[in-house]
């Protein structure tokens, strides 16, 4: 069973308040407070109510006035990721890289990334050895 919330859906305010916590990491409770004022026009009420929202859904924790993230930016951009295919492409990559490309034209550039990515994540088949006594080694024919 995995500990991560994998249906941590954001607004868009929720996902501003996110990239604040991400890029200031780990910050204070006050810091985080001036910077949703400065950025997004928050009181600090407003600010307390949506990080104890993430909280509650797992993706920021506070410990003694400090905040931080459970889960990092590119663990979160993974799991909407997943769920997204898995909601809207039954979990095919295949699928959606059609739907994705459907009508343009990828240029080498493009096409060459994701052959990089699509190769780094291939898993190995692991070859089969030979059974002994199949007959397949030297013996009578």
């Amino acid at each position: 069973m995995s500990l991560i919330n994998t249906e941590i859906r954001l607004g868009a305010a929720e996902n501003a308040f996110a990239q604040i916590v991400w890029d200031h990491e780990p910050l204070s409770t006050g810091e985080l407070v001036r910077l949703c004022k400065e950025n997004l026009n928050w009181a600090r009420s407003t600010t307390y109510t949506v990080l104890r929202r993430l909280c509650d859904k797992g993706l920021f924790k506070v410990d003694d006035g400090c905040v931080s993230a459970v889960l990092d930016r590119e663990a979160f951009k993974a799991v909407q990721s997943e769920a997204f295919m898995a909601e809207t492409f039954e979990g095919s990559l295949p699928a959606f890289i059609a739907a994705f490309t459907a009508g343009k034209k990828l240029n080498a550039q493009e096409a060459d990334e994701i052959r990089r990515l699509i190769d780094a994540c291939v898993e190995e088949t692991p070859q089969k050895m030979p059974q002994s006594g199949s007959g397949t080694e030297g013996g009578a024919k």
